[in-house]
């Protein structure tokens, strides 16, 4: 009996891991299928080497690749912009069965699409605009009738504007201007159609009744359309012209004349009033823009939900028209976003305005947002407030932070210069501020910034400051903790938000968020120098050491700030009271705090002649870290009997003069 009962012990055991070996491989599973169709789409597609894909890393960790959240299957492929070339190889694309998005826009791909994009029936959004490709009408979507977003434009398309446009039963938004379409326009009717440009075309005749409730702006550049919202068609515009009959011989000649002459003073009447009314559109599109009520005007979304409505979140990126955007009367604004050379970004200020954003955070120059745009890219928009230069001392300041490249600088990418916003574009770093790192969610579940990581921040930090002064010749003006962003896993920093100031007037007063970091003669005179950014990143180096936020070190409520606090603490030989709880976990790191603190107490002196340069605080820090990796790997430990004589009074073994 016993033997039976180990037996089946023993197989229950078996069946218990066979079914726990299965029930992992489900969790780690990877679409192989798809995983294989992106690998030949690569392969076979020529590119300019900007688009990595590890082919032993998961296929949905590639840049560009999203999948469902059981990692089954592709759900959207967004490659806007990577350098791809030539034609899309059948056999590749076509075989992700399940894609939603494809976005393949702003490349250089030609032909034609390949007849097996006709697997993609779950196909919901479709952005091919700005390439090279050619022939019909793509014949091949006939079956994704699930489309949502269609965009053709900025092709070389030819040939009619087929009627099975009509089995897109749910478009909303239809693009294909800026291509070689000819003949005339199908009667297109969908319910949900909300927005289409047929735009610089070659179409012609009558714009069908089905279509006239969109602006003219959508027909514009079809010398040979008519009707509907443009002009009224001649009668022998629409049809082919009839053969002349023979007239009866006692028809008085005079009475063809007299037809004639009639239809030419109705023609001459409703020109005049179009013409009429167009003088008055423009007089009034003058008037809203004299006084600054133009309506749309362009502005970044302030919340999450300010894009467009648009379908669940899986499936976005959505368009609209030019004019709804921003504003028929923006005039020679529109679409300046300026970008800066090997900036990588293919976007328009329309793409940025239809981004969904999240706000970031509120400083003493601005809003900043976060902004996906449709095809996955992800920047920060800084809406700049109180600017007080002009359009040309702006553009030549941007100029000047547009040429700066350095690690430990994050770059200007593009710009935006309007009488009414002005917008800066930067790279997104996922990592954060060394703000959120070093004073959010302190507490059990916190993990706590170590010492290796602070001391790479601060190196980071002074390398990339030293730049702008030496090689840049620009003073930051803004140095705060919330300003220095970090890069993902290693914690390398860059500084942001530089050279600002000049755009501002000098006597705006100060703002209470940064006051703990204004050196004291900036408070008086307004005016940041090289000076007082050394003044600035020695506070920044006090609250690595510290942990404590600037205004908030004061151990009462006298609200001393951090120097003061800092040199009262060291006075009275309380060393090891300065440095942050979470560092006495680490040990053999009290000699280079307190060498890394001294750096920061020469920084902040209080004559400005008496703070080093910021290159030699860059040598100095290099020395401590260097130091640092010649004696090896910190340790940390929760035993709380190490450790703990230094933090009694006097226990220090290095002195500090304040």
């Amino acid at each position: 009996m016993a033997a039976v009962l180990n037996s089946g012990f023993r197989v229950l055991c078996f069946v218990v891991f066979v079914a726990f070996q299965l029930s992992c491989h489900r969790g780690s599973s990877e679409p192989v299928g798809d995983k294989q169709a992106l690998l030949a789409f690569l392969s076979k597609t020529p590119h300019s080497g900007r688009l990595k894909w590890n082919a032993s890393a998961p296929a949905c960790s590639w840049v560009g690749v999203e999948c469902d959240a059981n990692r089954s299957f592709v759900f959207a492929l967004r490659l806007p912009a990577v350098g791809l070339m030539g034609d899309i190889p059948a056999g590749t694309l076509g075989r992700l069965s399940q894609l939603r998005v494809l976005s393949l826009r702003s490349n250089r791909l030609t032909g034609s699409l390949p007849s097996d994009f006709s697997n993609l029936v779950h196909l919901r959004s479709l952005y091919l605009q700005d390439n090279r490709f050619s022939g019909d009408f793509p014949a091949s979507l006939a079956e994704s009738t699930r489309l949502i977003r269609l965009d053709l434009s900025s092709n070389n398309f030819t040939g009619a504007i087929p009627s099975t446009v009509n089995n897109f039963t749910n478009l909303t938004r239809l693009y294909v201007q800026n291509n070689g379409f000819n003949g005339k326009l199908p009667a297109i009717n969908l319910p949900e159609l909300s927005d289409l440009d047929f735009s610089n075309n070659r179409l012609n005749g009558q714009i069908p009744s089905t279509l006239s409730k969109f602006p003219a702006s959508a027909f514009a550049g079809n010398i040979d359309l008519c009707g509907g919202p443009l002009p009224p068609c001649n009668q022998n515009s629409s049809s082919p012209t009839p053969s002349p009959s023979p007239q009866p011989k006692n028809t008085p000649p005079h009475k063809k004349s007299k037809k004639l002459s009639t239809a030419a003073i109705v023609g001459i009447v409703i020109g005049s009033v179009i013409g009429f009314l167009l003088l008055l559109l423009i007089l009034f599109l003058c008037l809203s823009k004299k006084t600054g009520q133009a309506p749309n005007t362009a502005k970044p979304p302030t919340t999450a939900n300010a894009a467009p409505a648009k379908p669940p979140a899986a499936e976005a990126g959505t368009s609209s028209s030019k004019d709804d955007v921003t504003g028929a009367s923006a005039g020679g604004e529109r679409n300046k976003l300026v970008f800066f050379p090997s900036g990588g970004y293919s976007f328009d200020l329309e793409d940025l305005l239809r981004a969904s954003a999240e706000v970031l955070g509120k400083g003493s120059v601005g809003t900043s947002y976060k902004a996906v745009l449709e095809e996955g890219t992800t920047v920060v928009v800084k809406r700049l407030k109180d600017v007080t230069v002009n359009r040309k001392e702006f553009e030549d300041q941007m100029e000047v932070l547009g040429k700066l490249k350095n690690e430990n600088v994050l770059p200007l990418r593009a710009f935006y210069y309007s009488r009414d916003e002005k917008l800066l574009v930067f790279d997104y770093m996922p990592a954060g501020s060394l703000s959120a790192l070093l004073h959010g969610s302190r507490g059990s579940c916190r993990t706590p910034l170590d010492w290796d990581s602070r001391m790479r921040i601060a190196i980071g930090a002074a390398r990339g400051l030293a730049y702008l002064h030496v090689s840049g010749e620009v003073v930051h003006g803004n140095i705060k903790a919330s300003n220095i962003l970090l890069k993902q896993d290693n914690h390398d920093a860059c500084v942001s938000d530089y050279g600002l100031n000049p755009l501002f007037s000098a006597s705006a007063p100060g703002n209470h968020r940064v006051a703990g970091y204004r050196a004291p003669e900036v408070l008086e005179t307004r005016k940041a120098t090289y000076k007082s950014d050394v003044y600035s990143f020695g506070v920044l180096i006090l609250e690595l050491l510290t942990g404590k936020a600037p205004n908030q070190a004061s151990l009462g409520e006298e609200g001393i700030d951090l120097p003061r606090w800092v040199q009262s603490v060291v006075r009275e030989e309380w060393t090891a009271e300065v440095f942050d709880v979470e560092l006495m976990r680490f040990h053999n790191v009290e000699e280079e705090m307190v060498q890394l603190l001294q750096i920061g107490m020469a920084c902040v002196a209080t004559v400005p002649n008496q703070r080093p340069e910021m290159a030699n605080v860059v040598r100095m820090i290099e020395e401590i870290h260097r130091s640092e990796t010649d004696d090896g790997i910190r340790q940390s430990s929760d035993d709380p009997s190490k450790g703990s004589d230094d933090r009694s009074k006097g226990s220090s073994p290095h002195g500090i003069t304040p």
